[in-house]
């Protein structure tokens, strides 16, 4: 979609109204078509936070030279929130959401609803069923346990994000083996499918009717007894289908499963009242290809080379491939020892991103360095094309291990812009500039 097409779309008065009402008291983050992650006013100012369906159209306008287009509400609903201190106070958390989170590729989508369908079955069989609700999110479905569900009593004893996390946490565990059944059938080219467990303090999820990141489809809603008729038309931006009974919930309704997730997992943070260290998320057993790693140089060059590429071209998918495909030339070169970075003198080469035909190949040089290209418009190391969803699996999901990536592609963009653009158009000077935080980019650069 063209950003005049996302404008035209949010000025719908339902998708306002969905956003606007699902979002007041949260934290509000906005994805933009230029690969930032937006989650302030300012560098100083306060939190995003939408408190009417007037506010959706003030923060469009607000960044509108970023191009914003999808809308992300956290987790928790806070008691205030006007100040960037009021977002970091563990007791200014009036509610939390509980909300699983199952990712894939489209093409296994049936699939993706068969996990979510597990999901419910479980959590009716733990007496909660009216104040469930289900999202497609693009990729997937986030199926939400309406955060007042809960009742006054029990928030009154333990935290709220306590207790989100830990029945997100226990009916995973609960659920883990019909959830694998499914799982190790699906066969994928694209993302593998998973469950998660990302319950944590700063954490977002799209709101309803907000648009995916980067797919042509809307965030709708559904209530479990439509699961099984569920298609992915219903999230066509043109035409949605969408219930806005996702409001629906009994007080009380999952005290009994909140006590019981307690008991067993312990809550999101140490221990139960106060202020208290934060424990990171333990990630379900239901993704086996899913491992906490280090990030390491691969990384850390495939991120550059792509928000080099990106900055040069604003091609996003492409600069996936493009820091993907470097990444694997230079690692290649070094195990080789062909690590040297030959000076290159070409007519017309060297003061852009120019696509040019050697000897029957074509290849995108950008400035003076440059990578094949196959015929599908992806580049390429021999006959192995270099995909966007490989880079999110090789790169994208090694980084979210340790830091989330959109913050880690901002400052990626940040670090970069701080050099002229003939420093990113010469290899041997990029090459420099990526040697200078190859080590320590999650040291330094990433520190706020």
């Amino acid at each position: 979609m063209e950003f005049d097409d996302i404008v035209k779309y949010y000025s719908k008065l339902i998708v306002q109204k969905e956003i606007a009402e699902y979002s007041k008291s949260r934290w509000v983050a906005l994805y933009t078509s230029s690969g930032l992650f937006l989650r302030y006013w300012s560098k100083t100012g306060p939190p995003l936070r939408i408190f009417n369906e007037g506010d959706v159209n003030k923060l469009l306008e607000r960044f509108k030279g970023l191009k914003p287009r999808t809308f992300y509400a956290s987790v928790n609903v806070y008691f205030r929130i006007m100040e960037r201190d009021d977002v970091k106070s563990p007791n200014n958390i009036k509610y939390a959401t509980p909300i699983w989170d199952i990712d894939g590729s489209l093409e296994c989508w049936n699939s993706i609803v068969d996990v979510a369908r597990i999901i419910v079955e479980r959590l009716e069989r733990e007496g909660v069923s009216k104040s469930v609700y289900l999202k497609w999110s693009g990729r997937g479905i986030h199926v939400q346990v309406h955060e007042r569900a809960f009742s006054r009593d029990l928030l009154s004893k333990y935290n709220p994000l306590d207790i989100a996390y830990s029945v997100v946490e226990y009916i995973i565990k609960e659920s883990s083996r019909e959830i694998l059944e499914v799982v190790k059938n699906v066969k994928s080219k694209g993302r593998q499918l998973k469950v998660e467990n990302q319950i944590d303090l700063k954490r977002v999820f799209t709101a309803p009717l907000s648009l995916h990141k980067s797919l042509d489809y809307a965030v709708v809603c559904f209530k479990p007894d439509e699961i099984d008729d569920f298609a992915l038309e219903w999230a066509n931006p043109a035409t949605l289908k969408h219930n806005s009974s996702w409001r629906e919930y009994v007080e009380g309704e999952a005290d009994s499963l909140a006590l019981k997730a307690m008991e067993k997992v312990g809550g999101y943070f140490k221990r139960v009242g106060g202020i208290r260290t934060v424990l990171e998320p333990v990630k379900p057993r239901v993704v086996k290809s899913y491992r906490r790693a280090k990030v390491g140089r691969f990384q850390v060059m495939s991120l550059l080379q792509a928000a080099r590429y990106y900055i040069l071209t604003g091609d996003l998918e492409k600069a996936k491939s493009f820091g993907l495909n470097r990444a694997i030339f230079y690692a290649w070169a070094k195990y080789h020892g062909k690590y040297r970075i030959r000076e290159r003198r070409l007519t017309g080469v060297g003061r852009g991103v120019k696509t040019v035909t050697e000897e029957g190949r074509k290849l995108v040089y950008v400035g003076d360095e440059g990578a094949f290209m196959s015929e599908r418009g992806w580049f390429k190391i021999g006959d192995k094309e270099q995909l966007p969803e490989d880079y999110d699996r090789e790169v994208i999901d090694k980084i979210n291990s340790v830091v989330p990536y959109e913050l880690a592609w901002k400052k990626a963009i940040e670090y970069l812009q701080k050099f002229p653009k003939s420093i990113l158009l010469d290899q041997r000077k990029f090459y420099e500039v990526y040697k200078k935080v190859r080590d320590t980019f999650f040291e330094d650069i990433m520190e706020e």
